[in-house]
């Protein structure tokens, strides 16, 4: 017994029950806070998906390339706007629609029906691609040529619940690829071959000319003192200036000749197919004499002289890239001779100097704009 305390039986009325006694395990109070937390997370969960489903809906409807989905039963579980466009239905028609009758596929030769990739890419559980040659028969029963892929959808246990189908229209893919090779090939200012399309079509024509023993030019052409009109009165008048030029050139020219922006001020013509030198420089004459007419551009009437320098084949080359030196050898001399002329190249020039520079800075002092004839 401790000193200084004193035990004291307490009655047992003071412990007496104010509620009626509750039989089983006590709950406990920190449950109820752990259900709330479960359920906001699930709230969250829920929200985040519905996010995410909104976001994949809205990058479906801007992407280029149909996008449609369908279930293990092949039915139509989603379309984006560009599928609704290629096949013709609307997206609340089509939901729950069996797949063969939405995208309804058949062989471009014998217009028997395919099998859909997207059936494929779930039986195989792998992408698969379009067979060649495949026509979807939309809605309204024209056809129209399709190039297409199928991958198949998986849940989180990897197992496959469906397939996706990315389709789009076969002829403006076509479209693109020749867009791509003509944007390659030719100048993107004047629509002229360019330098790598002169280079393969002369290959071409000295081939031929090998063959059937006749002669190719080549006409190298610089634009005189091009640079004041750029000073002067700016870019856009000088582009506009040399598609002027592009233009009449091309009018002199047979359709069998190839008339090429080589860069610049400078252009390049073939000729495929003459008889005689002769022939050659006749046409340089009457480029001179058509191209030295005034021009109107932007208000103003401009005046241009241009140096001509030719080579020939088999006479002066035996060779694309040795022909086309020589040509440009040749006009940097008819340059140096006074311009405004033509000058046809012999081999003594590789054996003399020759300084090649474009117009100097400060040889030419800037035009004023109430210039609106040159006279070079």
């Amino acid at each position: 017994m401790l000193q200084g305390s004193a035990w004291t039986p307490l009655d047992s009325a003071s412990f007496r029950a104010e509620q009626p006694v509750r039989h089983g395990p006590t709950p406990r109070v920190e449950d109820f806070p752990g259900r709330k937390a479960t359920l906001v997370a699930r709230r969250d969960i829920a929200a985040a998906l519905d996010a995410e489903k909104a976001w994949a809906r809205v990058a479906l409807d801007t992407i280029g390339d149909a996008v449609l989905t369908i279930d293990l039963h092949g039915a139509v579980t989603h379309m984006n706007r560009v599928a609704e466009t290629l096949t013709g239905w609307s997206q609340p028609e089509a939901i729950g629609k069996p797949l063969s009758r939405v995208f309804h596929l058949v062989d471009g030769k014998t217009h028997q029906t395919t099998v859909t990739p997207g059936r494929r890419a779930i039986e195989e559980n792998r992408a698969v691609g379009l067979a060649l040659d495949c026509v979807l028969v939309r809605q309204d029963g024209s056809k129209l040529a399709i190039e297409d892929s199928a991958a198949p959808i998986h849940d989180r246990e990897g197992r496959v619940i469906g397939a996706v189908i990315v389709f789009h229209d076969a002829s403006q893919s076509q479209v693109m690829l020749e867009r791509i090779a003509y944007q390659a090939q030719h100048d993107a200012l004047t629509g002229l071959p360019n330098r790598a399309l002169l280079t393969e079509r002369l290959s071409r024509a000295i081939g031929l000319a090998r063959r059937h023993r006749h002669l190719v030019a080549l006409l190298y052409l610089d634009l005189d003192d091009f640079k004041p009109i750029n000073d002067s009165f700016g870019h856009a008048v000088g582009d506009s200036l040399l598609q002027a030029v592009a233009s009449r050139v091309q009018d002199c020219m047979r359709d069998i000749d190839t008339v090429c922006r080589q860069g610049g001020d400078e252009f390049v013509i073939l000729l495929a197919e003459i008889r005689r030198p002769e022939d050659a420089t006749r046409v340089a004459e009457k480029l001179l004499a058509v191209l030295g007419r005034p021009y109107g551009i932007q208000g103003h009437e401009l005046l241009i002289t241009l140096s001509i320098g030719i080579s020939l084949y088999p006479d002066d080359a035996d060779d694309a890239d040795t022909l086309m030196h020589n040509a440009d050898t040749a006009m940097y001399h008819a340059k140096r001779n006074g311009r405004n002329g033509h000058h046809c190249f012999t081999a003594e020039m590789n054996t003399r100097p020759l300084q090649r520079r474009r117009t100097e800075p400060g040889l030419h002092p800037p035009l004023q704009p109430s210039q609106y004839v040159f006279d070079f």
